[in-house]
């Protein structure tokens, strides 16, 4: 075969064979398949796309390039979530470990921030000692023995997949349903997954801002995985505002930390994090029904098993065995406090999402370049949510700064992101709709 032969297919608005697939990601593995053969066949993928077959194929194609995990050693399902991103989005932290205390193994590979998107392996790496990317013995040893863990992607799990993305970020080709649906699923199939659900966002924080863009991907993405053997369900949930009270990475873990022990949980980060784990747990059969799951998952909640579950996955991966019950003294704090005053009486109407998220990056919480390094201890808390009622000159939120210059900036950043208007808003569903396996 000949790669220019496989992109001049393509690029005419022809089918690829699953042989031809596999031939172009072995040499995108190897090496053997140039830089511009692979933006050739990606760009002629954006224009044509790719039909359900050609997505599983691609998507087998990259799980095979590197290694498989296998856990059929554990004595119960295992099961992991994914999310296309946003802001205030640290579900992961009590997901996990709430699934976990129900009786699911939840080995889960996360990634780090992307653009104004946080990054759940950038959280993780707030507490002292914890050892986001472990060898697989260490992982292995950690999700047996508790239950879960939250680690990062390994150098082992499909390769052809960074590269691809690499090429595919510098030639304006990320936004491809098909390429951003094989990219998503090849690892999350590498991980050795049993079942998996999907949290796709929408609204003015996502990266989906239409509601017909995030049905697409969810579709794609529920239609290929399950076309690959991984049973699959998505759920679309609102990005119009941030999901936590806080938006940083160490303050993020810290809303995550009060969340599971119950000093504070905000109720659309409650309404998101149960539906997904109610969701995570009739997937794996440990729950006959949605509402058994969503009831079994706030049981595990309010018990304390699932607080319990994330200590033990902190200590197992390095980090203080104390760290539920003294998070504050390990978390670090940025040395600068400001509070962004609202310009008058009324109630919050609207919120830009994603300029809260760019405010936290250019905090130093987030990155411009992959090299770039992050201040954990820099963010956003107190962030009202839409339809709250506030007076002239109380805080909208309060921005924790490295300097009083970074400080005053996101100050003006995230005054501007926020709309007060005179009535109260209709509320706004955290959930907004469910995408089934069809068939």
């Amino acid at each position: 075969m000949l790669p220019q032969e496989i992109i001049r297919r393509k690029r005419d608005g022809g089918k690829l064979s699953t042989d031809e697939i596999a031939f172009f990601v072995d040499g995108l593995t190897k090496g053997t398949v140039t830089e511009g053969q692979v933006a050739a066949l990606a760009m002629a993928v954006f224009f044509n796309g790719m039909s359900r077959d050609e997505a599983v194929a691609l998507t087998l194609a990259m799980r095979d390039s590197g290694e498989v995990l296998d856990w059929s050693d554990l004595p119960g399902p295992v099961t992991d979530k994914h999310s296309t991103g946003g802001v205030g989005d640290n579900v992961s932290l009590m997901l996990a470990p709430i699934v976990a205390a129900c009786g699911a193994f939840v080995p889960m590979i996360s990634g780090r921030g992307l653009g104004h998107t946080g990054g759940t392996l950038d959280k993780m790496d707030s507490i002292p000692g914890y050892v986001s990317q472990p060898d697989n013995a260490l992982f292995r040893k950690v999700v047996r023995g508790v239950g879960c863990a939250i680690i990062g992607q390994t150098a082992n799990l499909a390769p052809a997949d960074k590269r691809f993305y690499a090429i595919r970020d510098v030639t304006a080709t990320v936004e491809s349903v098909p390429l951003i649906t094989a990219s998503i699923l090849s690892k999350k199939l590498a991980a050795g997954l049993q079942s998996l659900v999907l949290d796709v966002k929408l609204g003015n924080g996502a990266f989906m801002a239409k509601s017909r863009d995030a049905a697409a991907l969810a579709t794609s993405l529920v239609e290929v995985a399950n076309g690959a053997g991984l049973a699959t369900s998505a759920l679309i949930t609102g990005m119009n505002e941030p999901l936590a009270s806080a938006a940083g990475n160490a303050v993020e873990v810290a809303n995550a930390v009060d969340f599971l022990t119950g000093r504070m949980r905000d109720r659309r980060l409650y309404d998101v994090t149960l539906a997904l784990a109610a969701e995570m747990l009739q997937a794996t059969g440990i729950a006959g029904t949605n509402r058994e799951g969503h009831e079994r998952a706030a049981a595990a909640l309010e018990g304390g098993k699932a607080a319990e579950m994330f200590g033990r996955m902190v200590a197992g991966l390095g980090g203080p065995v104390d760290f539920v019950e003294r998070s504050a003294g390990y978390l670090k704090s940025a040395p600068v406090e400001r509070p962004v005053a609202s310009p008058r009486d009324g109630y919050v109407n609207g919120i830009d999402t994603r300029g809260i998220g760019v405010a936290v990056v250019a905090l130093g919480g987030g990155r411009t370049r992959p090299e770039d390094a992050i201040d954990h201890a820099v963010g956003i808390t107190r962030l009202l949510p839409i339809g709250a009622e506030v007076r002239a000159g109380e805080p909208l939120a309060i921005v924790h700064a490295r300097s009083a210059a970074h400080a005053e900036q996101a100050v003006a950043a995230v005054g501007g992101s926020y709309t007060i208007g005179e009535s109260r808003p209709a509320a706004q569903k955290a959930v907004l709709r469910r995408i089934a396996p069809r068939g």
